[in-house]
């Protein structure tokens, strides 16, 4: 993880003015704002299949006929898919990859931002490529993309048996498995999907299909003993190392760990399982009954149900408290620890938690403005554009990071001067 302690936690207020831009270049895109907020950034047009990227009013060194996907890595480093000639590749800070494809997309960033990787193509055989290194072995389909925590090992679903439109038999004989570092599993199934890599890097577990009815998980490419009516994306348990999954089983939904079920409780859906740091809390979200979401926590579902979706479920390291997303109808709540806010959205994004798991911030969207919420507790700024709150390593502050009036503002703030 990157170390946030050596940021500008003191500095009250910064400005980039950007109304400037829309003067110096033909059009602007959407700005980014980086982790640390020092720096805003946006793909621009100079001329005519000529773009660039604008950091705080400087244009990269050189400028190139596309632009898309642009992207703050972790460790504040900014990448970019760029083409010329036809030609894609990864920019990182103005500087393209040496080696150069068909196409590239999705990248990926480990939490410490010194790894790199996107899927690419090229004469229409695909690999992943990290930091500038294309895999040795392509494969002829490539979908679903992970990357092991500490960035070392990146895996994809790839198909490694042809069929034609017209060979279904061949298709669930098996012609699909996973590639780690591009070295395909053994074992072959009708599908493969979501993945996860363990906390250390060492194994890595994915959703797949024996047959057009039998589902299960594959861990380092061995499946599971027992077969399931369907299956979601798999976790591993931080500490043990167990790997759980939701499944399917006599028309209900539940979890299972390593093949046998965890969860005695059955629900109409399971799904985004969340681990604390120390494994001791367990929470997924659940529909309890027909039309209605929640959040279970090591298997009890809170008492209170929303009607439209409950997402973006984030659990704190010590298990303490937990926060996610709801929506009734058009509106969205924040739900913490079973009870939502009374504040309500027309958007609401991924909640954040800081570091001593007291409070809860929140980027949200009202009659087409944005602000921040810390704690139920609305920040009054109204903004043109907002990135989600960041707080410090004590806890003691928030960074929030803002357009308002054509200017990039990035600010520190006490926690208190919102929550009150």
């Amino acid at each position: 993880m990157v170390d946030q302690s050596n940021w500008d936690w003191e500095t009250r207020e910064k400005t980039v003015p950007m109304d400037p831009w829309k003067d110096k270049f033909n059009w602007v895109e959407e700005p980014y704002a980086s982790p640390d907020g020092e720096h805003v950034a946006a793909v621009v047009n100079q001329d005519e299949e000529e773009f660039n990227v604008c950091v705080n009013g400087e244009t990269w060194e050189n400028p190139f006929e596309k632009i898309w996907y642009l992207r703050w890595a972790p460790d504040g480093r900014l990448t970019a898919l760029v083409s010329d000639m036809a030609e894609w590749t990864v920019a990182v800070d103005g500087v393209p990859w040496e080696n150069k494809f068909a196409y590239v997309w999705n990248t990926l960033f480990s939490p410490d931002g010194k790894n790199i990787a996107v899927a690419a193509q090229n004469d229409g055989m695909y690999c992943m490529v990290v930091n500038g290194k294309p895999w040795e072995t392509t494969f002829q389909n490539m979908t679903y993309f992970a990357m092991s925590p500490d960035g070392s090992k990146t895996a994809a679903v790839v198909q490694v048996e042809d069929f034609g439109e017209g060979e279904i038999h061949k298709f669930q004989e098996g012609c699909f498995t996973v590639a780690v570092d591009g070295q395909a599993w053994e074992n072959k199934f009708v599908n493969a999907w979501n993945m996860a890599f363990s906390a250390d890097g060492t194994k890595l577990a994915a959703e797949m299909r024996h047959n057009l009815y039998d589902y299960s998980i594959a861990v380092d490419g061995r499946p599971w003993d027992k077969v399931f009516q369907c299956v979601w994306e798999p976790v591993f348990h931080p500490v043990t190392g167990s790997v759980i999954a939701p499944v399917r089983t006599g028309g209900k939904w539940t979890l299972a760990q390593d093949g046998e079920i965890l969860w005695e409780g059955r629900f109409l859906q399971a799904w985004h399982q969340t681990f604390s740091a120390d494994g001791e809390t367990l929470a997924a979200i659940v529909s309890p009954r027909y039309g209605r979401w929640t959040v279970a926590v090591n298997g009890r579902p809170w008492s209170v149900t929303f009607s439209t979706l409950v997402s973006d479920l984030v659990i704190s390291p010590d298990g303490s408290t937990i926060a996610a997303l709801a929506k009734e109808d058009q509106t969205w709540k924040v739900v913490v620890n079973g009870a939502a806010w009374s504040n309500t959205f027309h958007m609401a994004w991924k909640p954040v938690i800081s570091p001593n798991n007291r409070h809860v911030g929140v980027k949200v969207e009202k009659q087409g403005k944005y602000t921040v919420v810390i704690n139920d507790r609305v920040w009054p700024q109204e903004c043109e554009a907002a990135w989600d709150p960041v707080f410090s390593p004590d806890s003691e502050k928030v960074l929030l990071r803002t357009v308002e009036n054509g200017q990039y503002l990035r600010r520190i703030l006490p926690v208190t001067e919102i929550t009150g």
